[in-house]
């Protein structure tokens, strides 16, 4: 059986194909169209077969699905003789809100559920949407699946979840805090467990999702009791573009002294804030730290108010769980930055965290341990698979539906 992930944002439409084995899901194709609606589109695919590659005016994400299908059906590098070969789709989802909170078939229903709240992931839940109808309609035999980042968070427990404003606008129009990233803190939370060879069940961890996007959980016992992001994607961590936390009333003052219209702070905050905006360099992380090993004060300034910020989520999900077993960084940034990940947790021995220099120079070499054998904090880099975690969701629905 094969299985087809998609991922489907405003102007581009990653996937990725995976078929059945003994041993589970195994990846055999992969690919991507970017820049959908544009002068010229770039289309990539990937597979044991071999890869295929061009320009192509790609004006809509139904004509991007056309190629995808194209590709997969290749008669020379292609997986698959026809669309019904993929008994499968599984897609990203962004927002589900509080009426969907698990792995769900996509009926008309759960469509109205993503566009209802469209208004609180207006970057990304229209563009989940747009993937949703396009892919059904080159593969309408296959079973559709909706995997939400805000599902893994439904665990949050009400003093978490909740914000101290009247009551009745939680009532009237479901204003708390959802958290997101939750396919990444799910997946990375059960490989520690793996890696590990110890329960997920007995285990306090502290999941560091640093991307472009960045986001902490706090799961204890395989169940997420606290995450940095909040109603949208834009609370918590410093990120690319993003401000994470800030005080409510700089956007009341920017209106004021700007003169900015609430849509232009809106998309300040989003935008153009966070690392882009601190730096003044752009949101590309490896830029940012090779300007500040020249010595650039603005550089390590950034680098600086980031990890604070990432320390601080640390200590405040050590407090709330009691302790912590285990701390893994995860994405781009937690993958492949050892500086970024040193100047999060320095300072902390006498907090039971001690990393080794060399291991987290180099973490492959050590199966993604970094911290030092005396360490009672044990540190992992862990390479996310949200992509993974959508088929295995997917693959369950599908079987559930062929028993009933």
């Amino acid at each position: 059986m094969k299985i087809l992930v998609i991922n489907s944002g405003s102007s581009s439409i990653k996937f990725r194909v995976y078929k059945t084995t003994k041993n589970g899901l195994e990846e055999i194709a992969r690919g991507i169209v970017e820049r959908i609606g544009e002068e010229i589109s770039y289309f990539k695919y990937k597979s044991y077969k071999g890869e295929i590659r061009y320009d192509e005016v790609v004006p809509t994400h139904e004509e991007g699905f056309r190629h995808i299908l194209k590709a997969l059906t290749d008669k020379d590098k292609g997986i698959i003789k026809s669309a019904d070969e993929i008994v499968g789709v599984g897609h990203r989802v962004v927002h589900g809100g509080d009426k969907v909170w698990k792995p769900t078939v996509i009926d008309k229903d759960v469509e109205k559920v993503i566009e209802e709240y469209s208004r609180m992931a207006p970057l990304h839940n229209p563009a989940n949407l747009m993937g949703i109808r396009a892919a059904k309609k080159y593969f309408p035999k296959a079973l559709h699946v909706a995997v939400f980042d805000t599902a893994f968070h439904s665990t949050l427990p009400d003093e978490a979840y909740l914000y101290a404003i009247p009551y009745e606008y939680y009532e009237k129009y479901k204003i708390r805090r959802y958290g997101f990233h939750g396919i990444s803190h799910q997946y990375v939370s059960m490989k520690t467990a793996e890696i590990l060879g110890q329960p997920l069940e007995k285990l306090r961890i502290i999941t560091c999702h640093l991307g472009n996007g960045a986001s902490l959980a706090a799961v204890k016992y395989g169940k997420s009791v606290e995450t940095s992001m909040g109603l949208t994607p834009l609370e918590g961590l410093v990120m690319g573009t993003r401000c994470g936390d800030l005080d409510p009333s700089i956007m009341y003052f920017l209106v004021k002294w700007e003169g900015l219209s609430l849509d232009e702070v809106y998309d300040l905050l989003n935008k153009k804030s966070g690392v882009y905006g601190l730096s003044g360099m752009g949101n590309d992380m490896r830029i940012i730290e090779e300007e500040a090993m020249k010595g650039n004060e603005r550089a390590i300034m950034t680098l600086k108010v980031y990890a604070h910020r990432v320390k601080k989520y640390i200590g405040a999900y050590m407090a709330i769980m009691g302790g912590v077993d285990v701390i893994v960084f995860t994405a781009g940034i937690g993958e492949k930055s050892p500086i970024m990940r040193k100047m999060i947790l320095e300072d902390m021995d006498e907090l039971g965290i001690k990393i080794d220099e060399e291991k987290n120079n180099d973490p492959w070499r050590f199966n993604g341990v970094i911290s030092t054998d005396d360490s009672k904090v044990k540190v992992l880099v862990i390479p996310t698979n949200e992509e993974l975690m959508i088929a295995r969701e997917t693959l369950k629905l599908y079987e559930a539906s062929k028993t009933r």
